[in-house]
């Protein structure tokens, strides 16, 4: 059995549990996507409106800024695998009845890490690139705040090398982040050149 159909069959046994965690209601999940026999993975806390909307992770805002920077690092899309820590959009509702995302909660992440450990074992990265506090806290198994540990190499819980990234979303909300993302980047492809991948 390949790597896609394995992966294929892990998604519906997690979409199966969790459409059961949480029933009745109906959740739209969003998966892994890109090369399942990728060097690189890239995994994003959840996935956002767009997100949910076209069934692809990083397919937003956050996503064409994903894309751009990835064009400094001799990384391209196509060559990646690419998750998120919880599958389906985290919400809330603001009191003039919109609908918004939200940050998913720790119960969430941790309801979701034995998935997300099953899928990056069956793509086998030779580095995984966490996006934000979520994943960097799943993978890690530890409280570190991105703020402390951006641009760095680390050592996941399981032994795997991950490369810590602010969330892409977050130059967005913070344009005084651009700088420092910039030089996490630069830092990301010196990783990348020491390891081969590029």
């Amino acid at each position: 059995m390949d790597a896609m159909t394995r992966l294929r069959r892990l998604n519906e046994d997690c979409a199966a549990y969790f459409d059961d965690l949480y029933a009745p209601d109906k959740k739209v999940y969003v998966f892994g996507d890109g090369d399942p026999a990728a060097r690189v993975a890239l995994v994003g806390e959840a996935p956002g409106e767009q997100e949910t909307l076209l069934g692809k992770p990083f397919v937003g805002r956050a996503g064409r800024n994903l894309d751009a920077f990835l064009a400094g690092t001799g990384l391209r899309r196509a060559d990646l695998y690419i998750t998120n820590a919880v599958k389906f959009r985290p919400v809330r509702t603001a009191p003039n009845g919109r609908t918004g995302n939200r940050p998913p909660t720790r119960e969430e992440a941790a309801l979701f890490l034995p998935w997300l450990k099953k899928e990056l074992a069956l793509v086998s990265p030779a580095l995984i690139v966490t996006l934000g506090n979520v994943p960097l806290r799943a993978l890690t198994g530890r409280s570190l705040p991105i703020g402390r540990v951006h641009g760095q190499a680390l050592e996941g819980e399981d032994g795997q090398p991950l490369f810590a990234l602010y969330h892409p979303a977050s130059v967005l909300y913070n344009p005084a982040l651009r700088a420092t993302y910039a030089q996490d980047l630069a830092q990301l492809r010196q990783k990348l050149q020491l390891m081969r991948l590029i």
